[in-house]
């Protein structure tokens, strides 16, 4: 079965309720303290508390400059880049075991998407910036999945945010480990239905590196798989692609069912492919034919619990 660990995740504080925003007050966001809270570790943070300021505290904003956007605070005029851009650069190094981290949004230093830049005065703005220490922190972990909780609002967004989270802590805790060529085999194994649902190509590219496990370096062989798993996860599941792998695992497990049972799977397939029924229909039927046939391969995979069914993530059906 999936081996459920825990995800590192860092977080902006005031999204778990901390009073630390420039009004002295918080955001905090009921998604990821009432559900997704049970499941993962926090790493909070607030870069403004961190650099020395206090809260409730004056507003900041972003500036044009030709060395790229300044952050400044709106009355002193206060020029906080160089503090901020060097707290980044810490957190950056202490955030290699983390898995995910989710950003505050509209923030001018944790901002992720459309941020205002301001040429200066009370002109007109540039709505494309992103925050200072979110860009930093970016540039430097481009391999960290990244998430605002303004953008988690979408159910679709929010799934795949969860699942990367997850999928990245269990390669974590592997790679972490006195592992051997044949440990990283079965995770890919285990994961292989997972990946194909996001990046067919991806699929067929690491199940080269894999074959060839016993006969690369170690640490070779863990940049390489690690970097070309997380590009896989990133690349959006379609439902054409969780059609692919559902009929996938139906023909892996069809033999061991009788007539009726596999054309009610398919038929289940069917629907979620004609957007009548959540993701979570099919998987449950899938789930359960593989425990009672007994298939351990398909019954094993990932893919039909990539992280706490208690989250409901899979339960939309597709637009």
């Amino acid at each position: 079965m999936t081996t459920v660990v825990r995800p590192r995740v860092a977080v902006s504080s005031c999204l778990l309720g901390a009073p630390v925003r420039f009004n002295g007050g918080h955001s905090r966001d009921r998604f990821l303290t009432e559900e997704l809270a049970e499941h993962v570790d926090w790493v909070p943070i607030c870069p403004e508390i961190e650099i020395g300021l206090g809260a409730p505290r004056e507003t900041l904003r972003l500036e044009r400059s030709p060395d790229g956007p300044r952050l400044v605070t709106r009355r002193t005029r206060e020029d906080l880049t160089a503090p901020m851009t060097g707290l980044a650069a810490g957190r950056a190094a202490d955030l290699a075991d983390v898995d995910g981290y989710v950003f505050k949004s509209r923030s001018p230093s944790c901002g992720l998407h459309g941020i205002p830049v301001y040429a200066g005065g009370n002109g007109p703005a540039d709505r494309h910036g992103e925050g200072i220490f979110a860009a930093a922190i970016t540039r430097a972990r481009p391999e960290l999945v990244v998430e605002d909780e303004g953008r988690l609002h979408d159910a679709v967004l929010r799934e795949a945010f969860v699942e990367r989270i997850f999928a990245s802590a269990r390669l974590r805790a592997l790679l972490a480990g006195d592992w051997r060529p044949r440990d990283l085999v079965a995770f890919h194994a285990r994961h292989k239905m997972q990946i194909l649902s996001h990046a067919p190509a991806a699929y067929r590219e690491i199940g080269r590196l894999v074959a060839a496990a016993g006969e690369s370096p170690r640490e070779a062989l863990a940049r390489e798989y690690d970097r070309a798993f997380r590009a896989a996860l990133a690349t959006t599941a379609t439902v054409g692609r969780h059609v692919n792998v559902l009929h996938h695992c139906l023909g892996m497990i069809g033999g061991q069912l009788d007539p009726v049972r596999r054309a009610d799977l398919a038929e289940v397939i069917a629907s979620y492919r004609a957007r009548r029924v959540a993701l979570t229909v099919p998987l449950a039927l899938l789930r359960h034919h593989a425990r009672g046939a007994g298939v351990e391969y398909v019954r094993d995979q990932t893919y039909l619990s990539p992280y706490p069914d208690a989250l409901r993530l899979r339960n939309h059906v597709p637009a």
